[in-house]
């Protein structure tokens, strides 16, 4: 039985530190890490988004609450009929249980 203590346990083996390839050439062939089936390596660009970008954004944005506000009332217009009809077939059963 492992007796208790407050020190973590040490790794059983040494992690191997592998220096990166100073050659200039890709990784690829047998290395690791495979290479892409594209045609090479791809750069993606990030930049800071204009005035233009954040118009069109907050136009995109807006077509899109509107269209759930659209979707919402359209809900709300279809289940009011429905629960009025509900409710006025349930007051006269109750009226007719009277009689």
């Amino acid at each position: 039985m492992a007796a208790y203590s407050n020190e973590p346990e040490r790794p059983r083996v040494e992690p191997e530190i592998l220096p990166p390839d100073r050659s200039g050439r890709a990784a690829g062939g047998d290395g690791w890490p495979p290479r892409p089936h594209g045609s090479g390596s791809q750069r993606i660009f990030v930049t800071r988004i204009g005035p233009f970008g954040f118009a069109l954004a907050m136009l995109v944005i807006g077509l899109f609450a509107a269209v759930l506000l659209l979707l919402l009332i359209g809900t709300a217009l279809i289940w009011l009929p429905l629960v009025a009809a509900i409710l006025i077939v349930g007051a006269v059963a109750g009226l007719l249980r009277r009689f």
